[in-house]
């Protein structure tokens, strides 16, 4: 064998991707309202691209209307001159306004413990403590830094500053008292270090707000909250028996506190009844809204499928730059690249738009014939479905239906729906036939419901009840699918 370098021809087929084909398979998988700003942009960018405008008879009907309205529209000059005098009740006219509502961001929860902390009577030295404590306080609550390592930081932080000269050192004793502080501060249960010590503020909480209901007082006596509290079931489990609490082990607590199992549970219902998350309630997040990409509407018996893309842009080539292209004596040096590439791309958008516009609704139609049984009858009927079979239906690459289903909602008579709620796997049946995954979850979820709470139903339950109407299941796969629904175990769920 000999080493060297050889020059030589081969022949071979490759395919490939242009950067209209990648702009393609991006137009597909963007939501409607990322697809909406993309098309604004393209028309600011290309001047070949313009909107289409309404026909004349759609203009004449728009201008027809807008005379309507200004023959019936109120003389306010007249109405200011004669007091107010319209002829008609007022309700009239206030109840032709609209308001349509807008969403406002409101205080998270920092900002909400921030203004509580300013309220009080602090010293600059304990306001600065209390608000280093509220830094280290999680979205949902929790005190996330341990009180030791919070004042080290903060007193690194001091020394490192040369602004507060003459700051001693804080101590562990006085962050101890600024915790207690900020935990007595809405919402109750906040900066707590654990789940058991939330639970614990948020009892106290309610025994405090009993007894001001009761005295009238609003700095009620610390010893008769503190009695109370020495009496109270629910105060005493979670401080003393919270792993048995939150392992159901009724019996076992009843034994230690020498009470009956009713007793212990009606105490854990109590506590049940408690927030595990009480910062969640100030969340920063925002209301999101979805709008659906497709709509399914029942007519006359049968479902039919529409876009709703009435808010995108509509675009067409712009004439008076077509005119421009026309004239093959500006087709010279730049003119002659910069306007045909332009004419080109605004040509490709165009083809590519209405491409999407096919694609979804084909996609959409295959689901819709498939799982006819899921809109007539609910989710329990909803059938097994691959991206692999949509695309050999309508003649796609299975990659394609993929971009078409991902972030696309569509309205239903039976709800909004994420494409890809309609697609999951399937479990065979006596019969031959084929059951979705998310239908035996349902079924699951409603045998669960309507349970004997006394008896509830075990995993090897379920299995055998599914195998009775003919469905084929293991006793794993029910546990994990009770799991995934968020159901607890049979013993977990039993009620004395």
């Amino acid at each position: 064998m000999r080493t060297g370098l050889y020059q030589g021809t081969t022949l071979k087929q490759e395919m490939k991707i242009n950067p209209r084909l990648y702009q393609a398979m991006d137009l597909l998988y963007m939501p409607l309202l990322d697809l909406q700003q993309h098309l604004k942009q393209e028309l600011l960018n290309n001047p070949f691209l313009d909107l289409v405008e309404p026909d004349a008879e759609d203009e004449a009907k728009e201008q027809e209307k807008d005379k309507e309205k200004e023959d019936d529209e109120i003389d306010w000059e007249e109405i200011l001159l004669n007091g107010f005098e319209t002829g008609g009740r007022r309700e009239e006219y206030e109840e032709r306004e609209y308001y349509e509502p807008v969403s406002v961001d409101t205080k998270d929860l920092g900002d909400h413990l921030h203004d509580q902390l300013t309220l009080l009577r602090l010293s600059e030295r304990e306001l600065l403590l209390g608000e280093e404590i509220i830094g280290n306080v999680s979205d949902e609550g929790y005190l996330v830094c341990d009180l030791e390592e919070t004042v080290q930081n903060l007193n690194n932080f001091i020394a490192d500053a040369g602004e507060f000269e003459g700051l001693d050192p804080y101590s562990l004793e006085e962050a101890e008292r600024m915790l207690r502080i900020i935990q007595g501060f809405d919402p109750p249960g906040i900066a707590a270090r654990d789940l058991r010590e939330c639970i614990l503020l948020q009892l106290r909480d309610n025994v405090v707000a009993e007894v001001i209901q009761e005295t009238g007082d609003s700095d009620p006596d610390i010893a008769e909250i503190e009695r109370r509290l020495q009496t109270s079931l629910a105060f005493r489990i979670v401080r003393d028996y919270f792993e048995q609490l939150i392992n159901h082990r009724w019996s076992e607590i009843s034994k230690e506190l020498s009470i009956t199992p009713r007793d212990v549970q009606d105490a854990a219902d109590e506590v049940a009844k408690l927030d595990p998350k009480p910062g969640l309630k100030y969340g920063s997040g925002g209301d999101n809204y979805i709008i659906p990409d497709l709509i399914v509407e029942k007519i006359e018996g049968e479902y039919l499928v529409f876009l709703n893309d009435t808010s995108l842009p509509r675009l067409k080539l712009s004439r008076a730059y077509r005119d421009i292209a026309k004239d093959k004596k500006k087709f010279v040096g730049e003119n002659k690249e910069f306007i045909s590439n332009k004419l080109n791309s605004a040509n490709w958008m165009i083809q590519a738009i209405e491409q999407r516009r096919q694609t979804m609704l084909k996609v959409m139609n295959f689901i819709v014939d498939r799982q006819r049984d899921f809109f007539d009858k609910g989710v329990q009927y909803l059938k097994p479905l691959t991206l692999r079979e949509v695309a050999e239906v309508i003649d796609m690459h299975e990659s394609t239906v993929s971009r078409v289903t991902n972030e696309k909602f569509v309205q239903t008579p039976r709800g909004v729906f994420p494409l890809k709620f309609f697609f999951s796997s399937g479990l065979s049946t006596t019969s031959g036939e084929d059951v979705s995954a998310r239908g035996i979850k349902a079924q699951i979820e409603k045998l669960v419901s309507d349970e004997d709470p006394a008896h509830p139903l075990t995993d090897q339950a379920i299995v055998n009840i599914l195998k009775e109407e003919g469905i084929q299941i293991a006793r794993r796969t029910v546990a994990k699918y009770r799991d995934q629904l968020g159901v607890l175990s049979a013993r977990m769920r039993k009620r004395v």
